[in-house]
C-alpha cells in the first residue's frame, strides 16, 4: 500500500499537481456523460470519479492509470440492468451500485487468490474486436439524444444543429487543435494535452449558447438539476436481485480487469515501469467497492483518460488524488451551472470519443499475418453488436480459448538434415541439409498433451510412409518442455510399433525438467533406442551402425 508515497520526491510534484487540474477538467463532461450511457443521473458519474481513484491509489501498482466510468463499462451497466429496471429510476440507481459491489467484490477476491495470470488467455484480436463492437453500439446509442428525438426520421433541429456541430467541432479539434497551440508558442507536450481538452471547450461552448440563446426554452434536452454536496454512505441493494446480478457483474469484473491492465501496460512500458497484475486486481476491487459505497457504477483504468494524465505530467497516483479532490469541490460548489450542460453536445462527446476506439489497424496487420485471428475479431465484433454485450464478451472468451486449443492441437515438426559442415540441424523444406537414408529426424515444436498426440503420432506415421528406408527414429525434443500422462502412452505405444516393424525410436536434446519425469515411468528403460544429449552425438552414433 502506498509504495509510491514512501519514496515520494518534490520535483515530481509540479506534473502531478498540473495532471490532476487537467484530469479533472476532463471528467466533468465525461464522467456525467457516461452515467447516462449506463442509464444514470448525470451526476452519478462525478461521484463514481471520486472514492475509486483515492481506493485505486492505496493498491494499484501503475503511476499514471485514471481510474473511474468508461464507456464500455457504462455500457455494460446498462445493458445489464435494462430488464431489471428503467433507466432513471432509483431501483436502476441501486442495482448499479449492487453491480460495482459484486464485481468489486470478485476482482477484490481473485487478486487475493492470485489468478492475474487469466488476461493471458483473451488474445488481443478479440479484445479489439469486443472493443470495435462496444463502441458501434454506443455511438448508435447516442444518436437519438444528438438528434433530440428517438425518432430518428423527425429530429429537433436545434439539437440536431448543436449536435452536429459539435462532432465536427471535436473531429477538427482532435485533428488540428494540437498543431495550432503549438504554433501559437505553446510548447509540444502542454499543446497536445490542450488539443485533449477539446470536449471540455465544446461542452462550455455548447452551455453558453444555451444560455445566451435560450436554447432551453426551445426544447434543448439539458441535464437537469445537479444535486450539490458530497456522495453520501450508499448501503442500499436489492436482495431480489442478487442472481440476476451475478452473471453480468462476472463479465464485467473481467472486462474491467482486461481494460485496465492493457491501459496501465502501455504507460507502464513507456517509462520501464513494472505492474503486478495482482495487485491491480487488488486495486480495481477496491475501486469498485467505494464506488458502490458512493452511489456510483462499475468503473474501470480509462486508456484515453490515462493517456491525458500521463502527457499531462503525472508521476504517480497523487495526480488521480488530485483529480478527485477538485471534482469534491466542485460538488461542493454551487452547481447551478451543470444543470445547463446540454446532452446533444454532450451525446456528440461520446459518440468522439468512442470513435477513437475503433482499433481498424489491428484487423489489418490480424487479416494480413493471422486469418485466424482477423476471422476471431470480426467474430466477436458481430457477436457484440448481433447478440449483446454479454453474449459477445462470452463468444470473445470462447473464441480465444477455441484458438488456443486449435492452435495447440496442431504442433508444427520438421524433419531435419544436417547443414554440411556444421553440427546444425534444420528443416530440410528450408534449408540444403542433408539427411541419412536409414535415420528419420523429427523436430516437434510444442508441448506434447492429450490434445495434439493423435496429430502427433498421425504425422510421424506419414513421414515413416515417406521414408519407407527408416530404420531409427530420433524424436528432436528442443521445443518440448512437456509431456503429460496422455502423452506418455502414446510414445509407450509408438515404442512398442516401431519395436514390431524393427525401428528403433531415439530421443534426443531432452530438457532436465522433462527427463526428471520420464525418470518416473518405464519408458526410458523399455525404450526401443537410446536418449541422446545432442541431435550431433545421434546422428553420429546412428551413422555409424547404419
Amino acid at each position: 500500500m502506498l509504495h509510491w508515497l514512501r519514496h515520494y520526491r518534490r520535483p515530481l510534484l509540479a506534473g502531478d499537481i498540473s495532471a490532476g487540474i487537467v484530469v479533472a477538467m476532463m471528467m466533468v463532461p465525461q464522467g456525467m456523460a457516461y452515467a447516462l450511457v449506463a442509464g444514470l443521473p448525470p451526476v452519478v458519474g462525478l461521484y463514481a470519479s471520486i472514492a475509486p481513484p483515492l481506493l485505486y491509489a492505496l493498491f494499484g501498482t501503475s503511476m499514471t492509470q485514471s481510474v473511474g466510468p468508461m464507456a464500455i463499462t457504462s455500457l455494460m451497466t446498462g445493458a445489464a440492468l435494462a430488464p431489471l429496471a428503467a433507466a432513471g429510476t432509483g431501483l436502476h440507481a441501486v442495482l448499479a451500485a449492487q453491480l460495482a459491489l459484486i464485481s468489486g467484490a470478485v476482482l477484490l477476491l481473485c487478486g487475493l487468490l492470485r489468478v492475474g495470470f487469466l488476461a493471458n488467455f483473451f488474445s488481443r484480436p478479440v479484445m479489439s474486436g469486443f472493443t470495435i463492437g462496444a463502441a458501434v453500439l454506443i455511438a448508435w446509442g447516442q444518436v437519438g439524444p444528438l438528434l433530440g428525438s428517438r425518432d430518428l426520421s423527425a429530429p429537433h433541429w436545434p439539437s440536431a444543429a448543436m449536435g452536429i456541430g459539435s462532432i465536427v467541432t471535436l473531429l477538427l479539434a482532435r485533428r488540428y487543435l494540437a498543431a495550432l497551440l503549438r504554433r501559437l508558442g505553446l510548447r509540444a507536450g502542454a499543446a497536445d494535452v490542450g488539443g485533449r481538452l477539446g470536449p471540455m471547450m465544446v461542452v462550455l461552448g455548447a452551455t453558453v449558447l444555451v444560455v445566451v440563446l435560450g436554447l432551453g426554452a426551445a426544447g434543448v434536452q439539458l441535464t437537469g438539476e445537479v444535486p450539490s454536496g458530497l456522495p453520501g454512505l450508499n448501503l442500499a441493494t436489492s436482495s431480489a436481485h442478487w442472481r440476476d446480478l451475478l452473471k453480468p457483474a462476472l463479465l464485467i469484473a473481467f472486462v474491467i480487469f482486461l481494460m485496465s491492465m492493457s491501459s496501465a501496460q502501455t504507460l507502464a512500458l513507456k517509462r520501464q515501469e513494472k505492474l503486478k497484475s495482482n495487485f491491480e486486481l487488488v486495486g480495481l476491487g477496491a475501486a469498485n467497492l467505494g464506488s458502490a459505497l458512493t452511489g456510483g457504477f462499475p468503473v474501470t483504468g480509462s486508456m484515453s483518460r490515462s493517456a491525458v494524465n500521463f502527457s499531462a505530467g503525472a508521476n504517480t497516483p497523487l495526480a488521480s488524488i488530485i483529480t478527485a479532490l477538485l471534482l469534491s469541490v466542485a460538488l461542493v460548489a454551487p452547481t447551478g451551472w451543470l444543470a445547463l450542460l446540454p446532452l446533444p453536445a454532450m451525446a456528440a462527446t461520446i459518440i468522439v470519443a468512442v470513435l477513437g476506439m475503433l482499433e481498424l489497424d489491428t484487423l489489418r496487420t490480424a487479416w494480413r499475418y493471422d486469418r485466424s485471428d482477423a476471422l476471431a475479431l470480426v467474430a466477436t465484433c458481430a457477436g457484440v453488436i448481433v447478440l449483446g454485450i454479454e453474449a459477445g464478451v462470452i463468444v470473445g472468451v470462447m473464441l480465444s480459448m477455441a484458438n488456443l486449443i486449435w492452435r495447440a492441437s496442431r504442433p508444427h515438426i520438421a524433419v531435419l538434415g544436417r547443414i554440411a559442415g556444421s553440427e546444425h540441424f534444420r528443416n530440410i523444406n528450408r534449408y540444403p541439409a542433408e539427411t541419412i537414408p536409414d535415420v528419420l529426424m523429427l523436430r516437434i515444436d510444442a508441448n506434447l498433451f492429450f490434445g495434439n498426440v493423435e496429430a502427433v503420432s498421425a504425422r510421424v506415421e506419414e513421414e515413416l510412409a515417406a521414408h519407407p528406408a527408416t530404420r531409427h527414429l530420433v524424436l528432436v525434443m528442443t521445443a518440448v518442455s512437456e509431456i503429460d500422462t496422455t502423452a506418455l502412452f502414446a510414445l509407450g505405444e509408438l515404442n512398442a510399433s516401431l519395436h514390431q516393424r524393427g525401428i528403433g525410436l531415439h530421443l534426443a536434446e531432452v530438457k532436465g525438467p522433462v527427463m526428471d519425469r520420464l525418470k518416473q515411468s518405464d519408458l526410458p528403460a523399455r525404450l526401443n533406442g537410446e536418449i541422446f544429449l545432442s541431435a550431433v552425438l545421434a546422428i553420429d552414433k546412428l551413422a555409424e551402425s547404419v
